[in-house]
């Protein structure tokens, strides 16, 4: 049967402002899906919101108590090195600190301790672990060991998780740390996608102890992440947002070392300010023998490893 030309068409409906948001948010979707987090930044940039600034300058000096009893010279036990080394890096200005983290593999027994050294200082719920240790089998039988690599937030100078997140819920501090406001994370996931280095988990609000006759007052005792009181209940922040290592900024600004280097039984794990030639962390990472994880990536990690 042939067509009348002059038969009208039907009318189109024109695209109401819904469509197009639906369109958007899933062809954003399907870019991040894709591995181009980046392209979907762009669907969403005209929405972003504002962060405030960082405070800097003389507000940010931490005066430390001196340890004054206990000499501390570059033959001293690390952990007394890191602590005389932090106190002197928190007698400047944030922006002229630039922390850093060394990892010694050739130490590293597996143990495991600072995984869980981490989750108890942070109080951390199923599926949200900000240091694991990965394992692996290495060589062939009967030559064969096992290699443990602690995988910490690397705290990129070039991160890729900061420029997808769509409200501007996450940046990089002027000493270097990679930060999350609870707050403002509407928890897309955005973030997690573009991480390369699987650093960044997403609290869905459960309990260790859910489904026994009574959640355990442990698992609901507050947390002091970014120096604020976190309490986990509801669907209040940081249930429902993406969580990551902050380095245990909250430790640092009362003269503390981040968990994982204390709880090191083999003095695996090294910090301090890189920005300090003189430091610790800055001699060991000039060792020929230390190496970046994923540095084709281009994301400038600022945690090195020694192999």
């Amino acid at each position: 049967m042939k067509t009348n030309e002059n038969t009208p068409s039907p009318p189109v409906k024109p695209e109401s402002p819904e469509d197009f948001d639906r369109a958007a948010f899933i062809k954003a979707a399907a870019i991040l899906a894709g591995a181009a987090a980046v392209g979907a930044v762009a669907l969403v940039n005209g929405k972003r919101t504002k962060i405030s600034n960082e405070p800097t300058g003389e507000a940010t000096v931490r005066k430390l108590p001196p340890m004054e009893t206990i000499p501390v010279d570059r033959h001293s036990d690390p952990l007394l090195r890191m602590q005389k080394e932090l106190e002197i890096a928190m007698a400047k200005p944030v922006e002229q600190r630039h922390w850093m983290m060394v990892i010694d593999t050739r130490k590293c027994v597996g143990c495991h301790a600072c995984t869980i050294a981490c989750v108890a200082e942070n109080k951390l719920p199923p599926g949200v672990v900000y240091r694991p240790v990965v394992t692996e089998e290495i060589g062939r039988f009967p030559n064969v060991a096992l290699r443990f690599t602690p995988r910490p937030c690397m705290q990129c100078n070039a991160p890729p998780c900061t420029p997808v997140c769509p409200v501007k819920a996450t940046w990089k501090r002027p000493d270097g740390i990679v930060a999350v406001d609870y707050d403002k994370c509407i928890g897309c996931g955005y973030c997690i996608t573009a991480c390369p280095y699987n650093a960044r988990t997403r609290d869905a609000g459960e309990f260790y102890t859910e489904g026994t006759p009574a959640l355990q007052p442990y698992e609901q005792e507050p947390n002091f992440e970014y120096g604020k009181h976190w309490k986990r209940e509801g669907h209040k922040s940081p249930i429902g947002n993406a969580r990551k290592c902050q380095f245990c900024l909250h430790r640092l600004e009362v003269g503390m070392l981040p968990e994982c280097v204390t709880s090191c039984i083999g003095r695996a794990t090294y910090f301090g300010d890189g920005n300090d030639p003189e430091s610790l962390v800055s001699e060991l990472a000039a060792k020929p023998n230390a190496i970046r994880l994923l540095e084709e990536k281009g994301t400038k990690p600022n945690v090195v490893y020694l192999i």
